[in-house]
């Protein structure tokens, strides 16, 4: 049982991250007592800790959710998974292509032998 400063310090979180996630219904708010602070058990790390690993596969807020309301349901887990994949990697295709671009450019400045003029700077004219 800890406190939301001591689990955000734990968690590397921010204390407003936490509330952020509890406003956003991802994890409850545990019931404050008369006197004192709120107390957070493991359960709620543990959802912490799921919620910070899958946003560090760039799954989104809203993604998260619903992977956490899919526990059990592996069809529907990879389902997500695999439209994530793709995501990805159509970025990895577009980061590919502006690398070729990118290389051409500077390619064509280390190539220039007018000094008053740069290929990439005229180019993005």
């Amino acid at each position: 049982m800890k406190t939301i400063g001591k689990l955000a310090k734990e968690l590397g979180l921010g204390v407003e991250t936490i509330r952020f996630y509890e406003r956003e219904g991802l994890i409850k708010q545990p019931q404050k007592p008369q006197n004192g602070y709120r107390v957070y058990d493991d359960s709620i790390t543990k959802q912490l800790q799921f919620i910070c690993k899958a946003k560090a596969l760039g799954f989104t807020l809203k993604e998260v959710a619903s992977l956490m309301s899919m526990d059990g349901d592996c069809a529907k887990v990879e389902s997500l998974g695999l439209q994530k994949l793709s995501l990805i990697q159509s970025k990895i295709a577009d980061l590919q292509r502006l690398e070729v671009v990118i290389k051409e450019m500077t390619n064509s400045c280390r190539n220039n032998n007018d000094q008053s003029h740069c290929p990439i700077i005229d180019s993005l004219k």
